[in-house]
This record gives structure tokens, sequence and C-alpha cells, in this order.
């Protein structure tokens, strides 16, 4: 169970972490500061869209599709995204230049696979080592 919220937590951490790298990179990718809980919700609704997502767009592909199979992170991070912009008040927009919709899946995917890849060893480690020691 712990390392079930362990790393749900990493994969949250992980995607606030990709849409700040975004914002960051990208000129017309932008997080309203202005007010905090915008970007909460942003995270919140972003991470439970590619939780659904991903599964479903997998599952779709490999049925009707089976070379998109690679790009179906990508893909349901654009398709995370887009709905995350058209929510008002959740703090993310997407603006010009148009290639900004392009490029912000790829990034925000890249370094959130990242991030869930190399934070959990980091932690679970630690914790296994706590747990022999105590």
């Amino acid at each position: 169970m712990f390392t079930f919220v362990l790393r749900a937590l990493i994969f949250v951490v992980s995607a606030a972490f990709g849409l700040i790298v975004a914002d960051l990179i990208l000129p017309g990718f932008r997080i309203d500061w202005s007010h905090w809980w915008g970007f909460v919700l942003a995270v919140v609704i972003f991470v439970v869209l590619q939780s659904v997502l991903t599964p479903w767009a997998a599952k779709v592909a490999r049925r009707n599709a089976p070379a998109l199979l690679g790009g179906i992170g990508i893909v349901s991070t654009f398709i995370a995204l887009l709905i995350v912009v058209l929510i008002p008040g959740a703090g993310l927009g997407i603006g010009s230049p148009w290639w900004t919709w392009l490029i912000a899946p790829v990034i925000v995917w890249l370094v959130t696979a990242l991030a869930t890849v190399l934070l959990p060893p980091l932690f679970i480690k630690k914790k296994v080592g706590d747990r022999r020691d105590g």
C-alpha cells in the first residue's frame, strides 16, 4: 500500500515538474502563478486524465492501430493538456507560437517519464533500508 501511495505521489510531483519545465522553456506555454490553487487544479486534473487516458488510448491503439502504441504517452499527454487548457481556472494556457502545441506534450511527457522512472528507486530503496535498520 505504501508503495502505491508513494508511486502516485511521485507521479503527481513529476507531472507538476513537467508542466513547470514546459512553462520555463516554451514561450507560448504559461502557468498562471497569481493563484496557486489554479496550478494545483491543473496538476490534479492532468494527472487524473493521464491515468485514465493512457490505458484507454493503448487499448484503442492495440485494437485499431498497433503501430501507434509507441506514441500513446505523448498522445494522451496532448489530450490531457488540451482538456486542462479548456477548463477555466485551471491555471494553464497554451498559445502562440503554434508549435508550442506540438512541443509541449513532448516536454511534459519526457520530464514526467524520466521522473517516474528515476525517483521511485531513490525513495523505495531508502524505505527498504529504513525497515532493515529498524
